[in-house]
């Protein structure tokens, strides 16, 4: 969807690496683990890792990470992800909850800014 929105997946400037917004999609298209927020988040964790390193940097680099949640009482579930990916590296973290997502089935939508040296 970056082309027709005219917008980048992640934005290298120097150092920094700038990961837009991220939604759960599935390899193939479509939704990726339907009504599993952690299933989601784990996604989102995997496509922004792949944007960082298409950037030059490594998931080791990620600084912050912004979580946007449908609905924040089960932020848990996407917590037990985000600690999996990042439980090492502890980068800054804000979950919040929004009152839509662009596709109804998303749970969740994630960006992460990483600092790579």
């Amino acid at each position: 969807m970056e082309k027709p929105i005219g917008f980048s997946r992640a934005v290298r400037v120097g150092n920094i690496i700038s990961v837009a917004g991220t939604a759960p999609i599935a390899v193939g298209g479509g939704v990726a683990a339907p009504g599993d927020l952690y299933g989601q988040t784990k996604r989102c964790i995997e496509i922004i890792q792949k944007a960082i390193e298409d950037g030059g940097g490594k998931l080791e680099d990620v600084t912050r990470t912004r979580l946007m949640l449908r609905d924040i009482s089960r932020w848990e579930e996407a917590a037990k992800a985000h600690g999996e990916a990042f439980g090492e590296i502890l980068p800054a973290c804000t979950f919040v909850e929004v009152s839509g997502l662009i596709d109804p089935k998303w749970l969740i939508e994630m960006e992460a800014d990483a600092v790579v040296e």
